[in-house]
């Protein structure tokens, strides 16, 4: 187990400027030692928050790390809400079963607490790990791989008013960030951006094409304005038919759907391309319903951003309901027992108050339940149904399942 500064074995404190080298180095060992390349390692330097990155030492040996940005989060209705986005997580394996990534997170979530900040996200390598420290998946990300010789595309009125043009993505970074930031408010679980967050955008190592192309831009205007982005890469190909090539999508944003329509057909039709890959793309994404064959899409769903409530009231309060909920619930949280104990959540469209209460309970579940319910992606009923809510009035989970929907997916647009 760690202990501070006055005890003995491992010690976890704040990064220092010494500190960053051999914190680094344990991190890229921990995930396979591959260094990253300069450009995406810099542009790390520059984002990550030491006041907020703890390291655990074994003597001179860093063993283990943990970090957290400072983000702000979109939710149901439209706040953007100070979040914690835990990164960088990662114990050295010659210090297995010691208690110190439990000894972190211990420490990583008071902290959090102390800072004000009612939500802590991440994406998590091994999924398993981080449920008992009370995060539990919010947002699902879609992938595909569409057969664009085969599958065409149905798009709505007003695509052809949509300018396109090509320009080099750094050159146009600001007017993407534009459009990527009016697009933040409308989706729960997307991240307003920070300065130099953008510079995530068009990192461009030779190491991570994949023998594609460099990174291309492609930009959307209508009535003079820029409306949209898209920016992918190409990768040519020949086989016994001739031309097999594939186009990759990196990031894509439009402020309409005629934007979204022109950007996506574009993509189907690049000369000499037959493929088109995406990734981590929204579950409700408007192009599903207007290809000709879904079957030839070969579409996956997967997780994407965990969820996990530092503070059950002022998080809860941080939301609207998209239909009135006035409902008590019986929380169960071990790791943070702050949360543990009876609410009462009364909301609507407008707002929503969260108190504790001595009422009788309603719907009884952990804090786990309600990060994933959180941002609207999953349903109160579904987990109900798989055993992990109790309702203890009749009603009560119908009732709230509705009102913490959301009518858009959430989707988390970039990891960290």
């Amino acid at each position: 187990m760690a202990t501070d500064e006055a005890g003995t074995g491992p010690v976890i404190r704040e990064l220092r400027p010494k500190d960053w080298g051999p914190w680094y180095d344990n991190l890229i060992r921990a995930f396979g030692a591959v260094p990253e390349p300069a450009e995406e390692r810099e542009l790390w330097d520059a984002l990550t928050e030491p006041t907020r990155s703890l390291g655990v030492w074994d003597g001179t040996d860093c063993v283990g790390t943990a970090g957290a940005f400072s983000f702000r989060l979109t939710v149901p209705g439209g706040a953007s809400v100070p979040t914690a986005g835990i990164t960088m997580v990662s114990v050295a394996a010659t210090h297995r079963r010691r208690g110190l990534l439990t000894a972190m997170m211990r420490r990583q979530l008071d902290d959090i607490r102390s800072w004000g900040e009612p939500l802590a996200v991440l994406t998590a390598s091994e999924p398993d790990i981080y449920g008992r420290f009370g995060y539990a998946a919010g947002t699902f990300g879609l992938s595909a791989e569409i057969d664009t010789r085969r599958v065409r595309l149905t798009v709505p009125p007003g695509t052809d008013d949509v300018r396109l043009r090509y320009a080099a993505p750094a050159e146009v970074l600001d007017v993407c960030e534009a459009v990527y930031a009016r697009r933040v408010p409308g989706r729960p679980g997307m991240l307003a951006r920070q300065p130099g967050w953008e510079r995530l955008g068009v990192l461009d190592p030779e190491e991570s094409r994949d023998g594609g192309s460099p990174l291309q831009c492609v930009v959307a205007e209508r009535g003079g304005e820029v409306t949209g982005y898209a920016r992918f890469r190409t990768k040519l190909g020949w086989g016994p038919s001739g031309h097999d090539g594939t186009v990759t999508l990196v990031d894509l944003e439009g402020t309409d759907p005629a934007t979204e329509a022109a950007l996506w057909r574009f993509l189907f039709e690049i000369d000499l391309m037959t493929r088109l890959v995406v990734r981590g793309r929204p579950a409700d994404e408007a192009w599903q319903f207007q290809v000709s064959d879904i079957r030839r899409c070969r579409l996956q769903l997967r997780d994407a951003l965990y969820v996990r409530l530092v503070d059950v009231g002022a998080a809860l309060a941080a939301r609207t309901y998209q239909a009135p909920v006035d409902v008590v619930f019986e929380v169960e949280d071990a790791f943070c027992p702050w949360n543990t104990g009876r609410w009462r959540l009364s909301g609507d469209a407008k707002g929503a108050v969260c108190e504790p209460t001595t009422d009788a309970a309603d719907l009884a579940l952990t804090v786990r339940e309600l990060g994933a319910a959180y941002l609207g992606g999953v349903s109160l009923t579904a987990l109900g149904a798989a055993g992990r809510v109790r309702e203890l009035r009749e009603g009560a989970l119908a009732e709230a399942a509705v009102g913490f929907g959301s009518p858009v997916a959430p989707w988390l647009p970039h990891g960290f």
